[in-house]
């Protein structure tokens, strides 16, 4: 099998690695930006399919189709992002019989629609957050319902992802704007304008679940993980076990995510999103029909390849373990390495690395597409890097955190390493004793995040 990677950055080294170790001949394809990328190299092959930005490359279906049919490759791993969760495009793949490595077109588009996610997870009895079991398009017939769920409330895109399409109606006088404003942001990033509302759980953690399932009926869960350290909802560190997550919560949590999996008739590697509040009560929130950015630190507690499986899956094969044998070891955390100024609210600082020296060590693992002289382009996300570092327990992988942190040395762009050894001393951060909001409340204060002590 020939695999085209319909993707770029770490996530195409990450697969085109994967794609080896199993024997696979890999095609990356790219856009003229990203002619000097890591994937470019480390591929068989290598075509080109448009300009910089991802409307013009990555995103441009017929470019990779073309691609595709010109180096021959017979199956297409989307990545994460871009068109990973495309239903349109895993159906186009599945009709020109191009193996598309991730669930089928079907499953991707109920799943995808967040009102019909919600109402599945409903049917196999799995909590879910009270808000409109439907999409709202009509923004008095939405007041209604938001006056019967309750303020503050979330209005949120049916097809929305990566924190767009959000928007937060604290009182019912803001209601009309908010709403409005998503409808266009909805329709501006997804090309649909569908709205549904659902109920603010007040201080929640963000704890997802990672499964697995084949084509012939087997689904496993790979444990959670706790992705509550995030700036305006998206993640900047993620770690598993979760503090908050004890064996009870962990089984009730990996039942429920593996119901909504059948209920989809799923196969392949996906991540069921639960909100928990307060009381450890969880409520589903979505599920991402792709691999996770952060798929890293499941991998690494349980000693299980997500990527390779996930190939094997679209191969037709079974998977290679059962539930009973997936063991639980140790603390894992995952640094997202940003292209980043946090001392400026985060501002992008896309630019050329002048040098670049990664940390290593025992218990250290490092996925990345960069290199000293690298250029990080405007058009793509802003990830440098993605430190992994693994403890005998949460204390342990702290203390080698800091130790891979101060290792790390970037120049010629702002990196978030400030930002991690701050969190890495923060008082909080060290008790679990914080929320989703924590990282928005600490830059409301004004917070600099330059490292104590």
């Amino acid at each position: 099998m020939k695999v085209l990677i319909a993707n770029r950055g770490e996530i195409a080294v990450r697969i085109i690695r994967a794609c080896h170790d199993l024997g696979l001949s890999t095609v990356a394809v790219y856009s003229k930006a990203d002619s000097e990328s890591l994937h470019v190299l480390l591929a068989d092959e290598a075509i080109c399919i448009g300009d910089g930005p991802s409307n013009k490359s990555y995103l441009k279906i017929a470019n990779i189709l073309a691609a595709a049919e010109v180096t021959g490759a017979d199956a297409i791993h989307p990545g994460y992002g871009f068109l990973a969760e495309n239903d349109k495009f895993a159906s186009i793949c599945e009709s020109c019989n191009l193996n598309f490595i991730g669930p089928s077109a079907k499953a991707i588009a109920k799943l995808g629609n967040k009102a019909l996610a919600k109402a599945m997870a409903k049917k196999v009895k799995c909590p879910v957050i009270p808000g409109t079991d439907g999409i709202v398009n009509d923004v008095a017939k939405a007041l209604e319902k938001a006056r019967k769920i309750g303020f503050p409330l979330f209005i949120k895109a049916s097809a929305g992802g990566g924190g767009k399409g959000i928007r937060i109606a604290k009182t019912e006088k803001e209601f009309t704007k908010q709403f409005l404003a998503a409808q266009r942001e909805a329709e501006a990033s997804f090309n649909n304008s569908d709205i549904y509302l659902e109920k603010m759980i007040l201080n929640p953690r963000h704890i997802e679940v990672q499964i697995i399932a084949d084509k012939h009926g087997h689904i496993v869960h790979l444990g959670e993980r706790d992705c509550s350290i995030q700036r305006r909802r998206q993640k900047l560190i993620e770690e598993t076990p979760s503090p908050k997550v004890n064996d009870h919560l962990r089984k009730k949590m990996g039942l429920a995510a593996i119901n909504i999996a059948k209920a989809a008739k799923y196969y392949s590697c996906g991540t069921v999103e639960f909100l928990l509040d307060e009381k450890n009560n969880f409520y589903f929130m979505e599920m991402n029909t792709r691999i996770q950015v952060e798929h890293t630190i499941s991998e690494e507690l349980t000693g299980v390849d997500i990527v390779k499986e996930q190939i094997k899956v679209a191969m037709g094969k079974n998977l290679s373990f059962k539930q009973k044998e997936i063991k639980f070891a140790g603390h894992v955390f995952e640094f997202r390495i940003n292209a980043e100024d946090p001392s400026n609210d985060f501002m992008p600082s896309p630019g050329r690395l002048k040098y670049y020296i990664p940390p290593g060590g025992p218990n250290v693992r490092l996925d990345s597409a960069c290199y000293s002289g690298y250029v990080i382009p405007p058009y793509y996300d802003s990830m440098i890097a993605k430190l992994i570092v693994k403890g005998k327990n949460r204390e342990d992988a702290i203390k080698i955190a800091k130790r891979a942190l101060k290792e790390f040395h970037i120049q010629g762009v702002k990196s978030t390493i400030d930002f991690h050894l701050y969190m890495l001393n923060d008082e909080n951060f060290l008790n679990s004793k914080y929320n989703l909001n924590y990282v928005d409340d600490l830059i409301l204060k004004g917070c600099k995040f330059k490292e104590k002590g």
